[in-house]
């Protein structure tokens, strides 16, 4: 865990300043799938990869009697995301994590959740699969886990793709090909229902899963 998050503090020591203002252009769903949320009354939302804060602070004022819970890997993101949801007037349980392995009871005193959701961070996390499992586990009875994350521009020119890939890449950012497959397969292991769809002509990818 050190290592990567040291990595990640370098790449956003400086970017988280400018993060949310630029990467509304181009991490598109993300908003789509907070409106999907629709945790219960009083229920729990945790993100994984929570980095500024910014879309726990939408979903605390979409619902704000949810109990919001994020974890990131990197300090200097968790820095930006204390002052942005402090600022913002929202209440939410910020905590240092690696997404492969946390212990949510040890962090937050619980180990489960009512939502838990990744927006672009498994294409950052390098065991993402391994990412993907500990996020199953963190969800409660009647609980879903939802993503979205970059797809593989299927249906968009492959110029657009390769420089999208290589602009991407330096900011150690991969688009998983197996994505679609990893949930089902999760899924059906876990005994949860999965859904998955590309979203914008294959710029990104929505999925999940959802616990009886």
């Amino acid at each position: 865990m050190a290592a990567h998050g040291e990595l990640m503090d370098r790449v956003y020591r400086t970017q988280r300043h400018i993060y949310d203002l630029t990467r509304k252009y181009y991490l598109l769903g993300r908003d789509g799938l907070i409106a999907d949320l629709a945790p219960p009354p009083g229920g729990s939302v945790l993100e994984i990869g929570c980095g500024t804060g910014r879309n726990l602070i939408a979903v605390g004022k979409a619902w704000p009697e949810t109990q919001l819970f994020g974890i990131d890997i990197s300090d200097a993101m968790l820095e930006t995301a204390r002052a942005s949801v402090t600022k913002a007037g929202v209440t939410a349980a910020l905590a240092q994590g690696d997404a492969c392995e946390f212990d949510a009871q040890a962090l937050f005193g619980r180990a489960t959740f009512d939502r838990v959701f990744i927006s672009y961070a498994l294409s950052m996390i390098p065991d993402w699969k391994a990412a993907l499992v500990q996020a199953a586990s963190c969800v409660a009875p009647g609980g879903r886990l939802e993503l979205v994350d970059f797809g593989q521009q299927d249906r968009l020119p492959g110029l657009w793709r390769r420089a999208l890939f290589g602009w991407l890449a330096q900011f150690h950012v991969a688009p998983r090909t197996e994505l679609g497959r990893v949930i089902v397969a999760l899924a059906k292991e876990t005994g949860s229902t999965s859904h998955c769809r590309s979203l914008y002509r294959g710029y990104a990818i929505r999925g999940g899963l959802a616990r009886g």
